[in-house]
């Protein structure tokens, strides 16, 4: 029997058409002018120098070292050119109670023992009254109290091979990275604003963008990056938006700039106060605030008094505040075309995911490719998948809310007595009988990232996993003490971060005096 022969049509996608800049954009164009360009096929950006973008997303998760590395970007020349620092989670005060104060750091907690979770072990010795804090087994956390970093080498050995991390940067330093790199890779900016969404009579699909004066920009594909109005998935293809607002009532956002006051924290801060929460990021050259907030129960004017009297440092620019609806698009990818970043949802910026679920979706598109008969069961494929990661994002966050034992404001006591979604409830179900987490198909947050907010939060399992019993007692007792020990003494013997960026050349102003000297900038 013959093997039959693989189709060769002229059905290619040769012309990308990416519809907007910001990161999400430059994301786009740079990821797809270095892997799709074959010298036919054209990337271009359609970007307005009149139409701003948001760019609150200074904070990121450790997938974003895998974009970066596809795209061969140096990490240190990527810190300096966006005045990043490194994050090794994320602390979050007052959010259990008032007075509250616990890391998610990212990595694991300890060592598993003979295929049993760490965190179970943990959970037993801490019934018998010893154990100490969960987070003293993070080699992340660890080096995040001390304000300490090091960069684990190929081969690095335990407990420094356990560090994990992320970075905070400049949106707009890095959209602007991104773009000069993607330009010398071919990708082609079109300046202008658009004015017009050119469809098929026949097929809908959008065959060109019109900009002011007449010009049209014609494509096969066309990456909607036009921010939270969603110009072509929503005003031309009206694919219709699903909101989360009745899990997620935040809508809005002040954001505020200041100078630093001291050497960058490699870790973000999120602080909640009377119906929101305020974020923290420490950069090289100055610290990103906001104040996320519910509208229902707190005015704006009140809102930013709050953020101005909490912020350290100088303000370096007037308050901005941004208006959201939580949710995301029915449809990430319709007709051809497809959505990222704020085009195709937003989930606030809590656990910093917005930057990856872009990356997600470039990774998405790379996977399920085209041609220019769009394949219905493949475009399904692909709003399946964000579907998906979206869901698990928002019940993670969710959860922030729901484990809450504050009572002192109306806000709190909304969110603490909300119904969740049961996919989440059912997670929590399962944590409350036996501190059990299970990971759903290509969930994001692993069972490290439960534990440490079920922790954080005070929400306690009635008991430990009964497997746990399997094993001595005074041996896992003294193997966590050594694991404890080694975490603490390896943080002490890593440099202050600020420290470590400029020995790395990955500091962006070299010859001026380290903010730990106490020079002010």
């Amino acid at each position: 029997m013959s093997a039959r022969k693989v189709i060769v049509t002229n059905n290619r996608i040769d012309r990308i058409v990416v519809v907007g800049g910001g990161t999400a954009g430059w994301m786009a164009a740079a990821a797809f002018s270095r892997y799709f360009d074959n010298g036919r096929r054209k990337i271009i950006v359609v970007e307005s120098d009149a139409i701003g973008t948001v760019g609150v997303g200074e904070a990121t998760i450790p997938a974003i070292k895998g974009f970066n590395a596809m795209l061969d970007i140096p990490e240190n020349e990527f810190l300096r050119e966006t005045r990043g620092t490194f994050k090794l989670g994320i602390e979050f005060v007052n959010w259990g109670r008032q007075g509250d104060r616990y890391i998610h750091p990212f990595g694991a907690f300890g060592t598993d023992l003979h295929g049993i979770p760490f965190h179970q072990l943990w959970l037993r010795e801490h019934a018998r009254g010893g154990g100490g804090d969960i987070t003293d087994f993070s080699m992340s956390a660890a080096a995040a109290a001390l304000g300490r970093f090091g960069r684990p080498a190929v081969g690095a050995r335990p407990p420094v091979s356990e560090i994990n991390y992320a970075f905070h940067f400049d949106a707009t330093l890095y959209a602007a990275y991104l773009r000069r790199l993607a330009e010398r890779q071919g990708a082609i900016r079109q300046e202008g604003r658009i004015v017009k969404v050119h469809r098929d009579g026949e097929s809908g699909d959008v065959t060109s963008v019109e900009l002011e004066g007449g010009r049209l920009v014609e494509g096969d594909l066309f990456l909607d990056c036009s921010g939270f109005r969603g110009l072509l998935i929503e005003d031309a293809l009206e694919t219709g938006y699903e909101d989360w607002s009745h899990w997620l009532p935040m809508d809005r956002a002040i954001a505020m700039p200041t100078a630093n006051r001291s050497s960058p924290d490699p870790f973000t801060r999120a602080t909640a106060h009377a119906a929101g929460w305020q974020w923290r990021i420490p950069l090289q050259h100055r610290t990103g605030n906001g104040h996320v907030f519910c509208s229902a129960f707190m005015q704006e004017d009140e809102a930013e008094r709050i953020l101005r009297d909490t912020v350290e440092g100088e303000e370096l620019a007037d308050p901005r505040l941004i208006r959201f609806t939580t949710g995301m698009r029915r449809k990430a990818w319709s007709h051809n075309v497809v959505s990222l970043g704020l085009s195709s949802g937003f989930i606030e910026p809590l656990e910093s995911t917005s930057i990856h679920l872009v990356q997600n979706g470039i990774a998405r598109l790379f996977g399920l490719f085209p041609e220019k008969d769009i394949s219905p069961v493949e475009r399904d494929e692909y709003n399946r998948g964000m579907r998906e990661i979206y869901e698990d994002v928002r019940d993670f966050i969710i959860l922030h809310y729901k484990a809450t034992q504050r009572d002192d404001t109306e806000f709190w006591r909304s969110v603490r007595d909300m119904d969740i979604p049961a996919s989440l409830a059912r997670k929590m179900e399962l944590w409350r009988l036996h501190g059990r987490v299970f990971r759903e198909n290509a969930e994001l947050f692993t069972l490290p990232s439960w534990v440490a907010v079920m922790l954080g939060q005070n929400v306690w399992p009635e008991r430990y996993d009964p497997i746990a019993d399997t094993l001595d007692e005074n041996r896992v007792a003294q193997a966590m003490e050594k694991m404890r020990a080694g975490y603490r003494q390896t943080a002490q013997q890593l440099p202050p971060q600020e420290q470590f960026l400029r020995s790395a050349n990955a500091w962006a102003v070299s010859d001026e005096m380290p903010l730990s000297m106490g020079v002010a900038r």
